[in-house]
């Protein structure tokens, strides 16, 4: 049987799923998710599953999940929003917006899902501000991962622009206990236990050079800087190894995140978003740098390149064959990914590139959709 290759897109305006028809071209399925912005939409390959996370101060927090590869959904809401207020007190607002009052066990402590991951039969979803929420039924019920919810650093933690989010979470493929969580701005957290106790891993290889930086999030004090933009994990025989792309520079790690080398040299800039590695060769990655975070937020020069390191970033080189130039979006934390022979990322301008040869070329195989805010790669059965 032949297997389907789709794009999950996750926007301001709903879910949005991309198939690859047998000629090449790509359908467009959505907007899902009643419109809510949805901030991380994931799949499992094997049963079609979806769920897709996200919400606002208007919606609350919830996440998404549907049984038949996204014709239908449901949610699970998790906090009320303002809509849940108006609503409650006035019934022609209701009657308006088509809304029934729902429970929801989180109020007063999640304002919105920010990252999702399913692995060994249980769903992890990350929330603002800096929440950590566990379901061993699909995402029909949630509860709190305490240990993490209430680490003893958490009054130490610090908000990135857009608050504080727990926007990454990264599971072991083989071992069940091992996961790590990456937040704006707290740093990088690992479990070993499966969510028990949590360990905080920011610190800087001994020895490694941090510099002298003037900007507020870059590496000092032996610490890498804690504001974390995204975090993949290396795969096959390499599953202690760890890419991050932070604020201010991007890093590697080859013992689960407990110390850290910054690779940022040969890049031309400190700032980006994203980072991907690829599906087989650990030490193939890519990132997308920005000019600069007061500086525009879009590519150097204007001019778009996704850059590729082959060697584990020792040496970077820049692919832009396929890409436009006199650009001026920006690719978000969660909008780049790499899976079975394709990477691919969305833009802010709404538009999705993928590539089929590890980033030398390119193509746009969406465009005019909302803000993407992440993109995943699934491949399911036709």
């Amino acid at each position: 049987m032949q297997a389907m290759q789709q794009v999950l897109a996750g926007t301001t305006k709903g879910a949005f799923v991309l198939s690859r028809r047998e000629d090449g071209q790509w359908d467009v399925s959505g907007p899902h998710c009643g419109g809510w912005p949805i901030n991380h939409i994931i799949g499992d390959p094997e049963t079609g599953r979806l769920w897709a996370g996200g919400g606002n101060e208007w919606f609350g927090a919830g996440v998404w999940r549907s049984g038949d590869g996204g014709q239908t959904w449901e949610l699970n809401k998790l906090s009320a929003g303002q809509m849940d207020q108006w609503a409650e007190s006035d019934p022609e607002t209701a009657n308006l917006l088509g809304w029934e009052k729902v429970e929801t066990a989180f109020d007063g402590e999640v304002e919105a899902v920010w990252s999702l991951s399913h692995a060994h039969g249980r769903l992890l979803a990350g929330g603002k501000p800096g929440r950590l929420y566990s379901s061993r039924d699909g995402g029909v019920s949630f509860e709190p991962v305490s240990g993490f919810n209430d680490h003893p650093t958490r009054d130490e933690w610090m908000p990135g622009a857009v608050g504080l989010t727990l926007h990454t979470i990264v599971r072991h493929p083989q071992d069940a206990d091992r996961i790590w969580l990456a937040i704006s701005a707290a740093g990088v957290f690992a479990s070993a236990d499966g969510g028990a106790t949590w360990e905080r891993r920011n610190r800087l290889a001994n020895g490694e050079a941090c510099g002298h930086h003037d900007h507020p999030a870059a590496p000092r004090d032996g610490q890498t800087g804690l504001c974390v933009h995204n975090m993949v994990l290396a795969p096959r025989d390499a599953q202690d190894l760890l890419y991050q792309q932070n604020h201010h520079g991007v890093f590697s790690s080859s013992d689960g995140g407990r110390s850290w080398h910054d690779i940022t040299q040969g890049l031309p800039s400190t700032f980006g978003f994203p980072v991907a590695v690829h599906a087989e060769d650990p030490q193939t990655l890519w990132v997308f740098p920005l000019n600069g975070d007061t500086k525009g937020r879009y590519p150097p020069g204007a001019r778009a390149a996704v850059w590729r390191s082959r060697d584990g970033g020792s040496s970077w080189e820049a692919m832009r064959e396929g890409l436009p130039e006199n650009c001026f979006f920006t690719v978000l934390r969660q909008a780049m990914a790499s899976a079975s022979g394709m990477v691919c990322f969305g833009t802010n301008t709404g538009s999705v590139f993928a590539s089929f040869d590890d980033g030398e070329t390119w193509q746009e195989i969406a465009r005019h959709l909302p803000t993407v805010l992440s993109v995943e790669l699934m491949q399911t059965a036709r």
